[in-house]
């Protein structure tokens, strides 16, 4: 081997080296995660439901204790008294906002009322004067749908400490919020149809209560009802798989019948009815009305009536096989011609009545801040579902699933159905396997999987009805412009310094090497990017893992070159290693040591870009076209300062330049970890600690594009991260310059004194 295939091997290998000193860095971050993995108007509606439910809920426990005072029990009625100041508490924030002047003076009147009942001999006369000043509350009575809902959610709430706790006041409370409700029917403007199914429902509602029935029973029958009294029922994806279901149950329904166990018989039916059914009405509504009314009445009480009354195998046999069954086989038949026949109604708006549907972010601004809320609302709730399960409490497991789907998740469909019809029945369901997960008490890694599945979804429904906004783009924006130009500046820099120094030496003619290693770089760097786009592609379930991962990698790496003193020692270092090895490569011409050194000096720092636009890509969601545009400028920038750089000789302001586009990689670098962290937390392998009321909560885009998000971990995370920059900011502008200046002075008056 020759004297000068050695020295070009050197050049080589020292090349190498310093390219992958950072990609080690990569590698050992990466090593390290995968270690740790291991272990609208509607709405305004709404609120003046609320204020009404808070009314008439206070005002009938005020009744309770008016009740027991007068049979002299006067601990039932401090216990009403409880019930009642914990339930107006709860809405005192939106009474509040009806601006009327007597909402505070309720409450503490009702917090009060407790001590007075055994002291005072006023007390009636005290109750007397809140249900006077709750009459005078203002709110729209023209709302009852909400109410209904409203009254039932609570009356589901206390019915399960009723049951649980063994509490006779939360149960009666209970049923009496249930009549309330009942009786609400009658302010509503329902169908025939509707108003028989509801009442009906109704009325086996008051039965379960009556017998104390299993909550969880009793919660499902309320779920319908209230599904039947907002008008959200909707159509599956797979009408088939629902007949089926039926089908199946009633086959297990005749094999119950001919073991003599009409109890589960009875089981049988109603979820065939309320559990499949339930969905199916909306479709068969639209091709027959009447056919729906027959199979309602025949599948809801001529069967159950059959089977509460004990008759006979064959009797029933013969209804199923006769009556219902060939109804079911009609009605699938004329659905699924209907759909057949017309294609282009063939989605989801057809069968939900919905004649256009509305943009991404088309509601209004209180409607998106109360999505918010229900959101935040139902994560909480989810993972304590997944905590009743883990400690085997699958009745409260199956209950707070229901509440999270029913009392929050119900109320975000409304203005997101009109935007994803779709998209929303797709949530539906998956509420609907995590109740059956849980009720067929499943493994836990499956409960785990459909919680992951709705909280990424969660984040959709969010960002489906708030839309983008205008501050977010605006952030993607500047984060992608910032991204390619601080990558690329350093390029820019060297190249020109190579091309000047060929210049000044007059090897003109190797000037093309270093072209041909900068298209090998891109070529390279496209390469990369299709890669690591395939890789995630293909993860599958792990989607959100790989995402984390590369916000994690993005971050350590932006942490390693945000620094400017750190990124000003290594440019100085590359640009003293660049200029030795363009003069070794001019003495030897070698001309493959300009085509890996120009590559390596662009793709070092393409790879770089391709992690951070993966990570970058992961949270800008729907913002797509900003990170475009920023990256097309970002570019022009580029070709722009290499212009000024060559053609014009222009000096560069680099301290300047370089202390700008670090800043910008800190804050990338923080915003990348709280969405890393977020992305952990949903797949539960982080800690998740809410502090919603103590951080800001913001908009999911904005959330996304700064990684602020109302948690512990994520706070605390970048916290400290932050409290690293300002401490290395504050040594390299505020320290190091004092006392570089403090040992310059000294120099100065010790060789003053030298002189003298």
């Amino acid at each position: 081997m020759t004297v000068e295939s050695i020295r070009n091997l050197n050049i080589f290998y020292d090349i190498f080296d310093l390219f992958f000193m950072k990609i080690r860095i990569i590698i050992v971050f990466l090593v390290f995660v995968a270690c740790i993995t291991c272990i609208d108007d509607l709405y305004a509606e709404q609120d003046s439901a609320s204020i009404r439910t808070a009314v008439d809920s206070t005002f009938l426990g005020l009744e309770q204790i008016r009740d027991s005072l007068k049979s002299n029990n006067l601990d039932d009625a401090k216990k009403y008294s409880t019930l009642s100041s914990e339930i107006f508490g709860k809405y005192v924030q939106i009474l509040r906002t009806t601006g009327y002047e007597h909402v505070d003076e309720i409450h503490i009147s009702l917090l009060d009322l407790n001590s007075k009942i055994d002291t005072d001999t006023d007390v009636l006369f005290e109750i007397d004067k809140i249900q006077n000043l709750l009459l005078e509350v203002p709110y729209d009575q023209s709302l009852p749908d909400y109410v209904i809902v409203n009254l039932l959610s609570i009356a589901d709430e206390k019915y399960q400490t009723g049951i649980q706790n063994n509490d006779e006041i939360s149960y009666q409370y209970s049923l009496k919020l249930i009549q309330k409700a009942e009786t609400m029917l009658s302010e509503t403007n329902f169908d025939d149809r509707l108003d028989l199914e509801i009442k009906s429902f109704f009325n086996e509602l008051n039965s379960l209560t009556e017998k104390r029935e299993d909550f969880v029973k009793v919660g499902n029958l309320i779920t319908v009802i209230q599904k039947d009294v907002l008008g959200t029922e909707t159509v599956a994806f797979d009408q088939s798989e629902l007949y089926q279901n039926i089908y199946v149950l009633y086959d297990e329904l005749v094999e119950s019948i001919d073991a003599g166990n009409y109890v589960v018989a009875e089981e049988k039916a109603i979820v065939a009815y309320l559990d499949n059914f339930e969905y199916l009405e909306p479709a068969i509504e639209k091709v027959d009305k009447e056919l729906l009314y027959t199979l309602e009445i025949d599948m809801r009480e001529n069967l159950r009536d059959m089977i509460k009354n004990n008759k006979s195998p064959d009797e029933i046999k013969q209804f199923l096989e006769e009556k219902i069954i060939p109804d079911l086989n009609k009605s699938e038949s004329l659905v699924s011609e209907h759909l057949s026949s017309n294609p282009l109604l063939l989605t989801k708006n057809e069968i939900t009545n919905d004649d256009g549907l509305k943009k991404m972010g088309d509601s209004t601004d209180e409607a998106k801040s109360i999505v918010r809320n229900e959101v935040d609302f139902i994560r909480d709730s989810l993972d304590d579902v997944v905590i009743f399960y883990e400690n085997g409490d699958f009745q409260s497991a199956y209950a707070t699933a229901r509440t999270a789907y029913l009392d929050s998740y119900e109320f975000v469909e409304i203005p997101l159905r009109t935007i994803a019809p779709d998209f929303t029945l797709e949530v539906e369901y998956q509420f609907a396997e995590l109740r059956n997960l849980i009720d067929k008490k499943e493994d836990l890694g499956k409960v785990r999987e459909v919680v992951i599945a709705i909280n990424r979804n969660l984040d959709e429904s969010e960002r489906l009805v708030s839309g983008t906004g205008s501050l977010a783009p605006s952030i993607a924006f500047t984060s992608s412009f910032a991204i390619i130009f601080r990558e690329g500046l350093e390029s820019v820099l060297i190249l020109g310094a190579i091309m000047t120094y060929l210049e000044a030496s007059r090897h003109n003619q190797l000037k093309k090497y270093i072209y041909y290693g900068v298209i090998a770089a891109f070529a390279a760097t496209a390469i990369t990017w299709i890669i690591a786009s395939y890789i995630i592609e293909i993860s599958g379930a792990n989607r959100e893992l790989i995402e984390a991962i590369a916000a994690l990698s993005a971050t350590a790496v932006l942490f390693y070159v945000s620094f400017w003193v750190l990124n000003k020692i290594e440019h100085k270092k590359w640009m003293e290693f660049v200029k030795a090895k363009v003069w070794q490569a001019t003495t030897t011409g070698s001309v493959m040591v300009f085509v890996m050194l120009s590559f390596f000096t662009v793709y070092r720092e393409g790879f770089e870009t391709v992690l951070f636009y993966q990570a970058m890509s992961g949270f800008a969601k729907y913002m797509e076209f900003y990170v475009g545009l920023g990256f097309v400028l970002g570019i022009l920038s580029l070709f722009g300062l290499y212009f000024v750089m060559r053609k014009l000789g222009k000096r560069l302001p680099l301290r300047a330049l370089f202390g700008l586009t670090m800043g910008v990689g800190a804050y990338l670098s923080i915003a990348f970890l709280g969405n890393a962290i977020r992305e952990l937390q949903i797949l539960d392998i982080v800690p998740y600690t809410s502090m919603i009321g103590i951080i800001p909560r913001l908009d999911i885009n904005l959330a996304a594009m700064t990684g602020i998000y109302p948690t512990l971990e994520t706070v605390v995370a970048q916290t400290i991260l932050l409290g690293v920059y300002l401490l290395a900011s504050s040594y390299v502008l505020v320290l190091r310059p004092n006392k570089e200046k403090q040992l310059a002075s000294m120099r100065k008056s010790r060789g003053v004194k030298d002189v003298q």
